[in-house]
């Protein structure tokens, strides 16, 4: 095989996938810069304590973690094949005993069982990551896929009522409670007046109490044009605001100059060609503006492509292999710097592989596929240190494959990727070179960034903790951010609303 294709970023609901308490996800239907558009996802998302979520679908909404690529077909000899007439006459002899001989109530359409047909091939693969898709909802995730997103727009942390609590929050009440961190810029609940430091009480008239992010997630999510009613605490005060959901950008990219402009922290939200765009620009401009070295913040990064991961790592990387391909048939294939985009005389793409340029990146169990391709590029190749948690541990990718006949689409699993050292990562995961816990902390406090920073020669930047009477009901302060950007934005795994 040529010029691999290295997906990344595809979906997953696996049991090992990273749990809603632990990962930033957004409340809104699949469809899915800088520091004033970040998703804000820093504050502890290491622990299940918060749970980082944006209100809006993402690409393959809450389960999407892992590789993917666009498949430009499915079947080169659609149709019953040759000699598989035998083979297939038990299903036309269903679908046709169904069509003409069933007399119960509401009969499935044809397409509805050639649907389910699709979807029970798929299910009878057991594997989390491959899956079918309504029209509909295949055409939501493939816009996820270019970085927008479906639904209210507003990241949101499950946090304890008291700050200074250990409580382990997995459900709504009892202790904790749901809290608005920001609002996407230019979403709906940005424009409808949404704050930071809200915290949810009742999602059109029904209480939250009891229940998980996700479940809370699902009530807050919708389709574009619906609209939700939110009941929301404010500094004491009820208020009841009414948002129209609809489509909007998902920021995939955060930056933010440390030490006057010496360290350039980058948040990497996603892995796509946007993200890919802006680190480029963002290195042009650092370094122009002096920057000797780089934070890559990976933290909750669910993946994207892996073609992208590849030119991204080809910023940092001056030769050689960035991770390797293998296929069904079991042929592997090198991604090498030389297969991204060309590094051209100016410096454009490639800008920073420069020794002595140092690169420190964040990784926490929410750092997935093709976010690992390239944490395990850079750690591999000696090209930066590792700081925080374990990765994910998603060493597959997938393709999305649209069907004919407006039939919708499926998400399968073609083949597996290794880091440069031939190291399959599946279910263990990249390992930190500097292992470093944020279990205790909150808004405003960052051990793993204080670590990298430290690490580089610098002090450590986070806030105080908070004291239990700094913000009303336990919730963050508007003036906190969960990330050293000056303004939270969405997050990229599961579930915006």
């Amino acid at each position: 095989m040529s010029a691999p294709v290295i997906p990344a970023g595809g979906d997953e609901s696996a049991p090992n996938q990273p749990s809603s308490g632990d990962v930033e996800a957004a409340l809104a239907r699949p469809g899915e810069a800088d520091g004033a558009r970040q998703r804000g996802r820093r504050a502890a998302t290491g622990s299940s304590r918060f749970a980082t979520v944006l209100v809006a679908v993402l690409a393959a909404s809450a389960i999407f973690v892992g590789g993917y690529t666009l498949g430009a077909h499915v079947a080169t000899t659609p149709g019953t094949p040759a000699g598989e007439e035998s083979r297939f006459a038990p299903f036309w002899d269903v679908y046709s005993l169904i069509q003409n001989e069933f007399a119960g109530s509401a009969k499935p359409s044809p397409d509805a069982l050639v649907r389910a047909a699709i979807n029970g091939m798929m299910q009878s693969l057991n594997d989390p990551y491959s899956y079918y898709q309504e029209p509909a909802a295949f055409q939501n995730s493939l816009l996820g896929v270019g970085g927008q997103a479906v639904g209210v727009g507003v990241q949101v942390r499950l946090q304890p009522v008291d700050p200074t609590s250990a409580t382990d929050c997995t459900k709504i009440g009892g202790g904790c409670e749901l809290a608005v961190v920001q609002p996407i810029a230019g979403s709906p609940a940005e424009k409808a007046g949404i704050q930071p430091g809200d915290v949810f009480v009742a999602v059109n008239s029904a209480s939250l109490d009891g229940l998980t992010v996700d479940q809370a997630s699902t009530l807050i999510r919708g389709d574009k044009g619906t609209k939700v009613t939110l009941l929301l605490d404010r500094a004491g005060q009820r208020v009841s605001i009414t948002v129209t959901r609809d489509v909007f950008d998902v920021p995939e990219l955060v930056t933010k100059a440390y030490e006057n402009g010496a360290v350039e922290y980058i948040d990497v939200l996603q892995i796509d060609s946007p993200a890919s765009k802006q680190l480029d620009d963002a290195l042009k401009t650092s370094l122009a503006a002096g920057a000797r070295a780089f934070i890559l913040d990976l933290r909750g990064n669910p993946g994207g492509s892996v073609t992208d991961a590849v030119t991204m790592a080809s910023e940092f990387i001056s030769s050689g292999t960035i991770a390797y391909q293998v296929d069904a048939s079991g042929t592997e294939t090198e991604a090498t710097r030389s297969q991204a985009r060309s590094c051209q005389a100016d410096g454009q793409w490639c800008r920073a592989t420069d020794p002595s340029i140092r690169v420190m990146v964040l990784v926490d169990p929410n750092t997935a596929s093709s976010a690992e391709i390239l944490a395990g590029a850079l750690q591999a190749r000696g090209r930066a240190s590792l700081l925080g948690d374990h990765t994910f541990g998603k060493g597959i990718f997938q393709e999305w494959l649209p069907l004919p006949n407006d039939a919708g689409g499926i998400h399968l699993t073609v083949g597996r990727w290794l880091t440069p050292n031939h190291v399959w990562i599946q279910g263990k995961g990249l390992q930190p070179d500097v292992p470093v816990s944020s279990a205790n902390a909150r808004a405003g406090q960052d051990p793993v960034l204080d670590a990298a920073l430290v690490k580089l020669g610098y002090p450590a930047q986070s806030e105080p903790s908070p004291s239990p009477s700094s913000a009303p009901n336990g919730s963050p302060s508007p003036s906190s951010s969960p990330s050293p950007s000056a303004t939270p934005s969405p997050s990229a795994v599961p579930s915006p609303s």
